[in-house]
Order: C-alpha cells, then structure tokens, then sequence
C-alpha cells in the first residue's frame, strides 16, 4: 500500500480544507528567464553582510526598526503562534545598563574561567574580549525574547509550539532586513542573558533569545577576512538508490557480530 501511495499523482489527494479564512496565494512573479539572474543579486547582496563590532553613533530612524520587526514576524511558526516579542532601546541609560550588566557577564566568562580553553581559543584570532562598548554606541539594541507560552484574555495558558525554531527564523530573517536596509548588526548573545528579562521587565513566560545592537558600521570599520565554506561543504544531494543496491546494504554482515 505504502507504494501505491508513494507513486500515485498528487492530483489523487483532496486539497487542504482550513476552518479559517483564506485567500490566494500571490508568489513573487519573477520571470522564468530572469530567475537565475535575481538569484545571484540576492546571493550577492547576502554575501556582502558582516558582523559589525565597530559602529557610528549616527542617528537610525525608528521607522526603520519597526519596519525590519515586521519583516521578521513576517516568518513562519508552530501554529502560527509567534512567539516572540522583539524589545526596542533607544534609551542611553538603559543602554549603559545592559553595557554594564552584559559586561560583568562577559569578564566571568572570558577571565573568569566560564568559557573551557578550546572556546577561548577559537575567539582569539577575532580579537573578542569582555568589553562591549558598542552597545552604548549603537543608537538603538534590540533584544529578542523568546515566548515559552503565551497568555490568554482570559489568564490561561497558551501552548507555543517550536519556539526557539520558530524564533530563530524569525531573528534571521531581521538580519536580512537590517541589512538591505543598509544597517549593521551583531548578533549577541551575553551568556546566562536572565539580567535582560529583569533590566527590561519582562514576564516569566519569557526568555532572551538573542540581543542586536543596530545602527550604521563606522566609516572606518574593519571585519575579518573570512571565507564562508563552498557550496560543496554545505550542501550534499540524496537520491533514490535502487532495489538491487538497497540489498545489497540489507544484506551486508553485521560487523558486531
């Protein structure tokens, strides 16, 4: 039977029926001759993003933030959920706040013996220590929380179904947005982050996720030399094998035997 239905033609399967309106779905209309062209301008364009330690204090207008945590909650989500809430800072005080506090985390884990040897080791060449001044710099941080469950109207609890997937999604595609934007970010993750759910008073259901200092790279900013891996390091193709080579593999002696 599992064969029959593995072969059979999707035009067999009823389609999906929602209890929740709908609408048509509308894809991009990129023309078939054009397709490969817009590829390689968005691979070019995500090629060119860096993580960014060295910022400009220059003013980002809100409007541009707003819009890239609209873009990432545009991601998709167990049940559509959403679960999570994206902090905005602009305010110096309370950056100087998650400065001091981000940074007491990172001494304990740089001098302090929290990060075991190969950790530190693999940081060293990137030139990474305890102090974060730009998170001061920045004009604006944005921190991400995850949503461990949601709350009700009327004060129950709400299931959130894969959070830290969903959210994770959700934190890269506002990287791509702050970046085609023009902007730069970081991602930081200051390890344990609870001091961030206490300076920013959020609820229990909540956690840190990741923290994003944003603003405009300095005009004389510098980032590694790095290469990212070829396609062939990251990507491998599966195909069906056939019968004769599938027992082949079933019929091989059980080398623990």
């Amino acid at each position: 039977m599992g064969g029959c239905l593995a072969s059979a033609p999707f035009a067999l399967y009823p389609p999906v029926h929602m209890s929740i309106p709908t609408v048509p779905y509308q894809p991009l209309d990129v023309p078939e001759s054009g397709r490969l062209e817009v590829a390689a301008v968005v691979l070019d364009e995500m090629n060119s993003r860096r993580s960014v330690r060295d910022f400009s204090d220059r003013p980002v207008p809100r409007e541009l933030l707003e819009t890239a945590i609209l873009c990432a909650s545009t991601a998709p989500s167990g049940a559509h959920m959403q679960p999570w809430t994206f902090v905005l800072v602009g305010d110096p005080e309370l950056k100087r706040q998650i400065r001091i506090a981000a940074e007491a985390e990172e001494l304990e884990n740089y001098d302090g013996g929290r990060l075991p040897p190969h950790w530190r080791e693999d940081l060293a060449p990137l030139g990474t220590d305890w102090h974060k001044p730009y998170l001061e710099t920045v004009p604006w941080i944005v921190v991400v929380f995850e949503q461990r469950f949601g709350i009700r109207p009327d004060g129950t609890k709400q299931h959130h179904y894969y959070v830290k997937e969903s959210v994770g999604i959700a934190c890269g595609m506002f990287i791509d947005a702050l970046h085609r934007m023009g902007l730069s970010t970081l991602t930081h993750t200051p390890s344990p982050m609870a001091f961030l759910r206490t300076l920013l008073g959020r609820p229990d259901s909540e956690r840190p996720f990741i923290l994003f200092p944003i603003g405009y790279a300095a005009p004389d900013c510098q980032v590694p030399a790095l290469e990212r891996k070829d396609l062939n390091d990251v990507m491998i193709e599966v195909v069906a094998v056939d019968l004769e080579t599938t027992a082949e593999v079933e019929n091989y002696p059980d080398s623990s035997n």
